[in-house]
């Protein structure tokens, strides 16, 4: 078992036995959830969960829109995937996209200036970008808006010559979100580190509402008795991609599936896993 598959495995069961089971008033299901779930990645590996199947295709696809900066999916994540058209507006605009909240939302590049400061101060303790817009997201009861961003924030460290990332979640969906987000944000990581020539570090996922939907307590049970593959996955990020992803070029997400898919042996996929909006 990986040390991912590891982490993520003893993540559901202390949800499904110490979780408090109340109903969610905006999707109507019960929930399991836990506050403050934390863990630390540090052996290196990649983190792809090999207890079922996961679409590197897609988690790729996405790291690569968001450091494009766009908001409308059909400008590319639309190839890839549909999930981001539950979210778009009457203009096909997804609001709260987290790669247009980095780049554009707040009148500044937070990717291309975290880049900058690493660069010329890499001991900095200020890399932060933010995602959540404290003057539009959450806290009006009466406001049900489509897809409010559950990454609040990102941090990156260089501590000892290599990249440590360290990013916030205000909730989690364990079963169907989790997975995608650690491999999104972990390549990330790698892009990053690439980028500037440092290696890769901890990277650290903290959640403050961690949670398991009614209609995936079964799906969660069945992934703690899986055993997944036993080694490791390796990706090691190339310095350009960065730049190729900057462009939205379609070759680099293939080329990390290439990398990817011959390594990766994964549990059968959970048929009919339904995903909660």
């Amino acid at each position: 078992m990986t040390e991912f598959d590891r982490k993520y495995s003893e993540c559901l069961q202390q949800i499904l036995d110490h979780g408090i089971e109340e109903v969610n008033e905006r999707t109507g299901h019960k929930v399991k959830a836990l506050p403050g779930l934390h863990f630390n990645l540090v052996e290196g590996g990649f983190p792809l969960l090999t207890l079922r199947k996961i679409s590197p295709r897609v988690f790729a696809a996405e790291q690569v829109w968001f450091l494009l900066g766009s908001r409308k999916p059909v400008e590319f994540i639309d190839q890839y995937t549909n999930i981001w058209n539950d979210f778009t507006n009457l203009n096909g605009v997804v609001n709260s996209a987290y790669g247009y909240r980095w780049r554009y939302h707040f009148g500044r590049d937070q990717i291309g200036m975290l880049v900058k400061l690493l660069e010329k101060e890499p001991s900095s303790r200020h890399g932060v970008v933010i995602t959540w817009d404290a003057g539009d997201d959450g806290l009006n009861p009466d406001l049900k808006k489509k897809n409010v961003p559950c990454p609040l924030s990102f941090t990156v460290n260089i501590i000892g010559g290599k990249l440590h990332f360290h990013t916030i979640f205000r909730s989690n969906d364990m079963v169907v979100g989790c997975p995608f987000d650690v491999a999104g944000f972990a390549l990330l990581q790698r892009i990053l580190a690439a980028r500037l020539g440092v290696g890769v570090g901890v990277y650290s996922h903290s959640i403050s509402n961690a949670h398991i939907y009614d209609v995936h307590y079964d799906a969660a049970a069945e992934l703690i008795g899986r055993a997944g593959q036993e080694n490791e996955i390796a990706l090691d990020a190339q310095s350009d991609w960065f730049a190729r992803a900057e462009k939205g070029d379609e070759s680099l997400v293939s080329e990390i599936v290439q990398i990817l898919e011959p390594q990766y042996s994964p549990a059968p996929p959970i048929k009919g896993l339904p995903v909660v909006l």
